[in-house]
């Protein structure tokens, strides 16, 4: 079988960036994509090539645009060589920094966490900016014009109160980054040059970014992170889709995937001839899910017998990230016709940006644009128009016989109509943060969305009547997209279905993507995102992908999933997820507070003194697999959360922790419970804050003194175990569990897995042994 360091599935903002960056690494890679590579000029424009642009092998197409109808949303989401950057609008906003929500209520109870921080992803906006290359549009420049769509909204927004900006522009509008801009320029390549071997021209407004640049001026993903990869050694594989994945029992995954074969001619018909090879199959160390919301999490679910003990947030925190459509129609100006001509420029050049408040939640409102041949079509939809022209024309022509007048240009002209409706019209696309309590679930084998606007009437109705304000500016009227009048959302930017969160009983994956319970299995999609990300989600996803691989570069080849066969799932209803064998975690939430001396070396001198800064930290616990541990004889998990203390600056998220609990002390009658947290401080400094409870015999009146008492040194640098000594003290002191804090932790306790209930069990009763055994009576004492 072929055996690679790393297998990334998808090649869209989280696949392409991981793919560069382990492949940048050394590490070898295979990049399995479902669709077909797009040269600059091979994307589809006349009517017979449109109609082929469409997903779905089982009728032998094999085109971008993957179009799904569920019972409650519509979606379009990409395929092809890019992903999603082929078909997007260019824009790289970041998710503004207060959107990054910690346990935000939900109307049907729940909450929206994000367990990352802005701080955190902005040195990876920072590379991901860098790597794709990004300027906002250059409005006013003589080359380009003053763009009067994007005056339009800078207008209304001005006269409204509203915050309007250019944001950053996934689009080459120079030859080169610092060169002046102008249209049509043949742009220079990078040192990692292009993976289609073809010449880039610069941006010439022609509209057409959303179905694929033919001048190559959008710095799509396969002209930027992908040839860069490809470069550095990464296999890219067009046209392979993946089908199913697994452990390996020795460690690291497996991989299957079919080789699509399409037609070689849009006249090769024959549906007898295979259009697929495979199934083949391709082990790795590490596989990171880069599918894509709906492709990731369908892989998890058909496959989750192979993954038992994953987590029950499998397929919740689905969100459409707020996306609405609405038209502006016929917009007028001092009762004069209003130019915007839409057709012209990207197709998105300005955003208008609404804050949380009292009225609902935030958003961001962009001015649409299509394609000049759109213009055409939006003529012949103005039926009321048409048929007043034509009037008027046979009016013309009557006259016309009688004084002999031969010269048909004015009445054809006038047939033809002056295009208003075209061009003083201008489609809005809003998004925001909409409720994101949908679930992706599994009805007959395929995927099913269950999910209603209605949670997020609110948010709607501010986007939409903040639009109607835009309209009322511009003279223009208001129009709903058709799938309103439905009460349906048509979403491009779907999110959510295996988020990331603090522990398994919250999320899928951890911060850094890595699926909890199995090592070496990472989400690099907007399937992670726990809720909205409020602005366009491309540039946050790239930026998550990157933080993942700093991570995981940074981390020995993990070791083996503790899976020996895939067991058969339990069944049960179809709207419950299946329960499969083995694997049972616990987690449970633990908070301390206390005080740290600067320049103390010893936790233990004048201990409980309040000279030092105050310190709290705040700890999930995770044990992944119960039975694993208790066998363990240093019984180690998972430590996550924060720590808060002015030493470091402020509140800071822990990067990496562990816990061991009651592992053998210096006496057979002593224990000790470790800490140690790995973090930066607020100058980005590493910092590890290490500790230990120390259970001894003596009277049981000391059991709540010693299981309660932390004694913890704040150290320079990231100390592994065993490192303590050699390392630079920073400060030092105690750290308690107030009994309020104990009444709250143990009202944590939550298990994921079969037999919770005797996990827990097993768990408290190695607990309360331990603590037996070291404070029992024993003769002569």
């Amino acid at each position: 079988m072929e055996h690679v360091d790393a297998v990334v599935v998808g090649s869209g903002f989280g696949g392409a960036v991981a793919a560069y960056r382990l492949a940048d690494a050394g590490l070898s890679v295979v990049v399995l994509e479902r669709g077909r590579p797009y040269p600059p000029g091979d994307f589809p424009r006349g009517p017979a090539q449109l109609a082929r642009a469409f997903w779905d092998p089982s009728e032998s197409l094999y085109g971008m645009y993957d179009v799904w109808s569920f019972r409650d949303c519509d979606s379009v989401v990409s395929s092809g060589l890019g992903g999603g950057s082929l078909i997007y609008a260019n824009v790289l906003l970041r998710k503004d920094e207060d959107w990054f929500v910690h346990e935000e209520p939900l109307p049907k109870g729940g909450y929206e966490s994000w367990p990352v921080s802005r701080a955190e992803l902005d040195a990876h906006y920072d590379a991901a900016e860098q790597m794709i290359g990004v300027s906002p549009y250059p409005l006013g420049h003589p080359a380009f014009g003053d763009t009067l769509k994007t005056l339009a909204m800078r207008d209304a927004a001005a006269e409204l109160g509203l915050d309007w900006r250019l944001p950053p522009l996934a689009v080459s509008f120079a030859p080169s980054r610092g060169a002046e801009p102008g249209l049509g320029l043949p742009i220079a390549e990078p040192e990692y040059g292009n993976v289609h071997g073809r010449v880039r021209r610069t941006c010439r407004q022609c509209g057409e970014c959303d179905l694929g640049c033919n001048d190559g001026a959008k710095n799509s993903l396969d002209h930027t992170y992908l040839s860069a990869a490809r470069r550095r050694g990464a296999d890219l594989r067009t046209l392979h889709q993946v089908r199913a994945i697994r452990p390996r029992v020795g460690g690291g995954y497996d991989v299957e995937y079919v080789e699509h074969m399409p037609p070689v001619s849009p006249d090769d018909d024959d549906r007898r001839r295979p259009r697929w090879t495979g199934p083949h199959t391709i082990s790795c160390d590490r596989l990171v899910l880069a599918a894509g919301t709906y492709g990731t999490t369908h892989l998890l679910l058909k496959n989750r017998a192979a993954f038992p003990g994953l987590s029950r947030a499998l397929g919740t925190r689905f969100s459409g990230n707020g996306d609405l459509l609405a038209f502006l129609l016929r917009a007028t100006d001092r009762s004069r016709t209003r130019p915007i001509q839409a057709s012209r420029g990207p197709v998105i050049t300005s955003a208008i940006r609404l804050e949380d408040g009292p009225d609902g939640r935030g958003a961001y409102i962009e001015e649409g644009g299509y394609p000049a041949f759109v213009d055409y079509l939006v003529e012949a939809a103005d039926l009321g128009g048409e048929v007043g022209r034509a009037g008027r024309f046979l009016l013309e022509r009557l006259r016309g016989l009688v004084t002999h007048d031969t010269n048909l240009s004015a009445e054809i002209a006038g047939l033809l109509g002056r295009g208003e409706l075209s061009g003083t019209s201008l489609p809005l696309l809003g998004m925001g943060r909409d409720v994101p309590d949908g679930e992706l679930r599994l009805r007959d084998g395929r995927l099913d969305v269950v999910w209603t606007a209605e949670t997020s009437d609110a948010y709607y109705e501010r986007l939409r009547a903040t639009m109607r304000r835009i309209g009322h500016v511009l003279g223009a009227e208001y129009a709903d997209s058709p799938s309103w009048w439905r009460k349906r959302v048509m979403t491009v930017h779907p999110l959510g279905g295996a988020p990331m969160g603090r522990h398994p009983g919250e999320g899928v994956c951890d911060p850094y993507g890595e699926v909890f319970g199995f090592p070496g299995l990472y989400i690099a999609d907007g399937a992670a995102m726990p809720g909205p990300v409020g602005a366009n989600p491309a540039l946050t996803i790239a930026a998550l992908s990157d933080r993942m691989c700093t991570r995981m570069l940074e981390t020995p080849t993990p070791t083996a999933a503790r899976v020996t066969a895939a067991p058969e799932p339990v069944a049960g209803p179809d709207d419950t997820p299946p329960v499969f064998g083995e694997r049972t975690s616990l987690w449970f939430v633990e908070e301390m507070r206390g005080f740290l001396g600067v320049g103390r070396t010893d936790p233990r001198s004048r201990m409980g003194t309040p000279e030092g800064g105050h310190v709290t930290f705040r700890l999930t616990i995770t044990v992944d697999d119960i039975a694993a541990f208790l066998g363990d004889p240093g019984h180690r998990a998972r430590a996550e959360g924060w720590i808060d203390t002015a030493v470091c600056g402020g509140r800071r998220p822990i990067a990496r922790g562990w816990f061991n609990l009651f592992v053998p002390g210096e006496a057979p009658d002593r224990r000790r419970m470790n800490y140690r947290l790995h973090f930066w401080d607020a100058d980005n400094r590493p910092r590890t804050l290490s500790g230990y409870k120390d259970v001894h015999h003596g009277p049981p009146t000391r059991l709540w003194l010693d299981t309660s008492t932390l004694y913890a040194r704040l150290l320079e640098g990231h100390v592994d175990e065993g490192g303590d000594d050699d390392a630079k003290v920073v400060a030092a002191g105690t750290l308690h569990i107030l009994p309020s804090d104990l009444a709250r932790m143990l009202t944590t306790f939550r298990t994921a897995g079969p037999d919770g209930t005797g996990a827990l069990t097993r768990f408290c009763g190695f607990f309360l042994g331990e603590l037996w055994d070291i404070y029992r009576p024993r003769q002569g004492s």
